[in-house]
């Protein structure tokens, strides 16, 4: 479906204020397009599996609860689910519009929540944090936004729900407005938490703490990355927090870092629509993701700025992720009327550029459909993607002291080259001073540290890499020590095919380049890499980082080692 067509019909929707063409229409008029029925149709179906997961057996000590797959009931999925159900039961067009079968989940849901609930009002994160403030604070989010849709839409219906979330969601406020947090994100999932709270129930306790955590300054780089550096995970959960607290407290300075943020973020997307994200510093590292989470931002600052650029993402978000992935978001269209609003005409997104990020060590190089990701203190040093096709990552180790993962302090740029860097020494040690010796002959108290070194041995490796129209070349010089083993690994993604290769012996998906040049080819695309070299098999070096997931392809020799690989 075409981005325009939807947006005007869901420019149709007006669930805080209905009204179509000056007039006042019924709610349920609203909802007649077959457009937004993409979203209805789409939620109905995570309804379906939410409701079909549930233990409604009273006699069960989880009663209410949903099992993940280990069979551990998570006190977070009742608040999770509530909006999706919520959403559903005030849509005319659900299949589970007004459903008692939504009557009893969403009780039974606030049954088990309020039973694993702690007299101090937090809940626990069953797989690492208990009596935990910031999952509370996760909890609270999405169960105050699905009572603020009831109460604005259906606000006679649902009693005992409504009851049930007020006991639970002011227990809840009690302990956010102490409680401390783990990382940089929980300060503004804990704000936004309450920032809601204070909009259903008024209190100032909840603005002072607001206030608390805001004033230790929103924590965003020059280059537009929050802290964690999680571009498919926590980024931009820290948008959507800072724009309910800047829109819901009348806060608009803090709706500049989130513009930073997504700024940036315009240049952390593959031409397949994917997002960067091996500079992060959480659990999304290396994740392959898509650019759903930055869905709601996007919108909303588009709207509010005005910003082609901006509505240029949210078309791309919707083309290549589709409608029914992000039906998600359909409660924040019922909450917000603004996201109802037709977006600005559509802007041109950045698909030919070089951009240099230098606070997460970091370029990007884009030609169109071609695009690669260069990366300093990162053992993956550079990314290659055309189209589908993506060389994830490419690395090199050596048998040096079991320490010769290459992993560059540093990215340097010079004369258009990206220099990456690495020195290594491996020592001995002559026996401890006399006087120091330990009378017991314990190692341990006569720490390296303090002996003498000798024979030192140094290994110097240096990668500069270079491009020309979307070709790209790795210049590998690594000397010092000689006749310590090598290899360079490109790890392609799984599914595609591999030609020119010889599979290494006994280790799965894993292959050696002996010459010329080898090519990768996914839903037709093909990436060439070579010329070849190996001068042994041995892939899995001592002290190297394991295989990489998918197709590793490795080029082998011994130092002194000087080679240039291409990529195109």
């Amino acid at each position: 479906m075409k981005r325009r067509k939807f947006v005007q019909s869901i420019g149709l929707i007006s669930a805080l204020s209905p009204v179509v063409n000056g007039m006042n229409v019924p709610f349920n008029q609203v909802f007649t397009n077959d457009e937004l029925s993409i979203f209805i149709k789409a939620n109905d179906k995570s309804v379906k599996s939410i409701l079909e997961r549930q233990e409604l057996d009273e006699n069960h000590p989880f009663y209410g609860g949903y099992p993940d797959q280990f069979e551990i009931y998570h006190p977070i999925s009742p608040a999770n689910y509530s909006p999706r159900l919520i959403a559903a039961y005030v849509s005319p067009t659900s299949d589970y519009y007004q459903s008692k079968q939504i009557e009893k989940a969403l009780n039974s849901g606030m049954d088990f929540l309020l039973k694993v609930q702690h007299p101090s009002g937090n809940i626990d994160l069953l797989s690492t944090n208990f009596e935990s403030p910031p999952d509370t604070a996760f909890a609270v989010a999405p169960l105050s936004q699905a009572l603020t849709i009831l109460q604005k839409l259906s606000p006679n219906k649902l009693p005992d729900f409504q009851q049930k979330a007020t006991q639970f969601l002011k227990k809840a406020g009690d302990a956010m407005s102490v409680g401390g947090v783990h990382t940089p994100n929980h300060r503004w999932v804990i704000s936004r938490a309450l920032t809601r709270l204070h909009t259903l129930f008024p209190n100032p306790k909840y603005i002072t703490r607001i206030n608390q955590w805001l004033g230790e300054g929103i924590d965003i780089d020059p280059d537009g990355q929050y802290t964690e550096k999680s571009s498919a995970g926590y980024s931009p959960l820290v948008d959507d927090c800072l724009i309910t607290v800047a829109s819901l407290l009348n806060k608009p300075d803090l709706y500049d870092p989130v513009r930073k943020n997504l700024d940036m973020m315009l240049y952390f997307v593959h031409a397949n629509g994917e997002v960067v994200t091996e500079a992060s510093k959480r659990q999304d590292k290396y994740r392959i993701d898509n650019m759903s989470r930055y869905y709601f931002a996007y919108r909303y600052m588009a709207l509010l700025d005005k910003n082609r650029t901006y509505a240029g993402m949210v078309d791309l978000i919707e083309t290549t992720v589709g409608l029914e992935s992000l039906s998600g978001y359909l409660p924040y269209f019922l909450e917000q009327s603004n996201l109802n609003s037709a977006l600005p005409s559509l802007g041109e997104l950045p698909t030919n550029y070089v951009k240099h990020f230098p606070n997460s060590s970091l370029a990007r190089i884009r030609r169109n459909e071609v695009d690669a990701t260069i990366l300093g203190v990162n053992t993956s040093f550079f990314t290659f993607f055309k189209g589908n096709a993506a060389l994830q990552g490419v690395r090199m180790a050596t048998a040096f002291f079991g320490k010769g993962q290459f992993n560059s302090p540093t990215l340097k740029i010079e004369d258009g080259q990206y220099i990456l860097t690495q020195e290594l020494i491996g020592p001995y040690y002559q026996p401890h001073a006399k006087a120091d010796i330990a009378r017991d002959g314990d190692w341990e108290k006569m720490p390296r540290k303090h002996r003498p070194k000798s024979e030192i041995q140094h290994l110097k490796s240096e990668i500069r890499i270079s491009e020309k129209e979307g070709q790209f070349e790795l210049h590998f010089d690594i000397k010092g020590t000689n006749n310590v083993p090598l290899a360079i690994e490109l790890a392609f993604r799984s599914g595609g095919k591999l030609e020119g290769v010889i599979p290494v012996p006994n280790i799965e998906d894993a292959y050696l380049l002996e010459k010329d040049f080898g090519r990768y080819i996914m839903d037709g695309q093909t990436i060439e890499f070579g010329p070849g070299y190996k001068k042994h098999s041995w892939t899995q070096l001592r002290g190297a980082s394991p295989k990489l997931n998918g197709d590793s392809v490795y080029l082998t020799g011994y130092t002194p080692f000087e080679l240039t690989l291409t990529i195109k």
